[in-house]
């Protein structure tokens, strides 16, 4: 099957699953995708031995390089798309806490999680090293509650608390992978060679570049749209805005996630009525907004497919629920440390930490970082404990969060 019959396929599979939801159960749609898709999956597992087609349709769908669809393709659309529909102003006002929970949040639950599983990995006879440990308390910690976004403005909850979600959704993920390659760095070289101005030095240049850049990049973007009105055209650069400036960060060694996020707030809200006019605006938002629902329904449906390749056993599923516990423990105070230390600056609702705490599920991303590493850091064992954190994360949690962030909310 070549590379474009698989696209028709994930294509065809996230139409009919959309439809099927659309029509009878009524989810929320990327959730329901990935079900239906990690059911499909199953189900191949059991009947392909016996019907060639099947057997030869699951190969087929193994074989798709996940990392490298999502980290170097799909990874940039969504990041700029969710730049663009955000309020920059709303997200203006919140930015010391969004900031402190997609840094320092993210930095205690790589650390809290990274000890935890060097010990329950010993636990079941894994000898794995700390700092591989560490390596998946990084890849483990990114939260991608995009999924339920759209529950929580239906909860009614406060503004200012979606906005810190949206808004710790969109830096989060750049400021994971920004750690994720820095421990993979000092983990894959001599780390006697790797002082502390070396680790800080290769995180500034990852996080920092990668803002500045992204400011520089949305900068011009905003410039070459506002020198011209014509819808076609100005989607066309916005097109080109994500596909060359991640290729470009890429080469400069600055984090694109982060880039793409800082270019897609400047594109979708540096006085956009001055950039566009009314109907260029409509189009482009329309189409970023439509790109964002389609990648996000092929996101969700490749996280099912992924099951096909996951190698779990007995152990290991007694593992990844230990570590279940771990990853909402560690959420847990990845919130509260931040929350507790901002309050005397900043006003929290009543119930933000148990909601935010909820509601970092864990998605697409902690799978990707997990299949891109050699098999010599551990790969199989972080591919399985991730997958199934990632699994709970997405139906426990995504499947509940509206209704407990809104029963807290009528509480507050």
């Amino acid at each position: 099957m070549g590379l474009y019959n698989l696209l028709s396929l994930i294509i065809v599979l996230s139409a009919v699953f959309s439809y099927i939801n659309y029509r009878l159960f009524k989810l929320p749609q990327t959730i329901a995708i990935m079900v239906m898709s990690l059911m499909t999956s199953i189900l191949l597992v059991i009947f392909g031995p016996f019907f060639p087609f099947l057997n030869k349709l699951a190969n087929q769908l193994s074989s798709i390089d996940f990392n490298t669809l999502l980290m170097k393709i799909m990874l940039s659309f969504l990041l700029f798309a969710g730049g663009m529909h955000t309020n920059s102003q709303l997200l203006k006002k919140q930015a010391l806490s969004i900031i402190t929970f997609a840094t320092l949040g993210t930095i205690i639950s790589t650390l809290l999680i990274g000890a935890a599983a060097y010990y329950i990995f010993h636990i079941f006879n894994y000898s794995i090293p700390f700092i591989y440990c560490l390596l998946f308390g990084a890849l483990i910690s990114p939260t991608d509650p995009i999924a339920v976004l759209g529950i929580l403005k239906e909860s009614k909850i406060p503004k200012s608390l979606e906005t810190k979600i949206s808004g710790e959704s969109l830096f989060n993920d750049g400021v994971g992978v920004v750690i994720f390659l820095t421990i993979t760095e000092i983990a894959s070289a001599n780390s006697d060679k790797f002082s502390g101005s070396d680790i800080a030095l290769l995180f500034l240049r990852e996080a920092v570049g990668g803002i500045f850049y992204g400011i520089i990049l949305g900068y011009i973007g905003f410039l070459a749209l506002k020198s011209i009105d014509n819808y076609k055209v100005e989607v066309l650069i916005t097109l080109g805005m994500v596909m060359g400036g991640y290729y470009l960060a890429d080469i400069l060694h600055v984090s694109g996630p982060l880039a793409m996020v800082v270019a897609g707030l400047m594109a979708g809200n540096h006085e956009p009525e001055l950039a566009m006019s009314d109907i260029t605006r409509d189009y482009v938002s329309k189409f970023w907004e439509l790109t964002d629902e389609i990648l996000n329904a092929i996101l969700f449906l490749l996280i099912g497919v992924e099951m096909l390749v996951v190698k779990i056993d007995k152990s290991i599923l007694l593992v990844g629920s230990l570590m279940i516990v771990v990853s909402l423990l560690a959420r847990w105070a990845s919130v509260a440390i931040p929350v507790t230390i901002l309050r005397p600056w900043e006003k929290f609702e009543k119930y933000v930490v148990p909601i935010l705490t909820w509601g970092g599920l864990r998605g697409g991303i902690s799978v990707a970082l997990a299949l891109s590493l050699p098999i010599t850091s551990y790969r199989d064992e972080f591919v399985a404990v991730t997958y199934i954190v990632v699994i709970f994360s997405i139906l426990v949690q995504g499947l509940t969060i509206g209704k407990v962030s809104q029963k807290l909310s009528s509480k507050a």
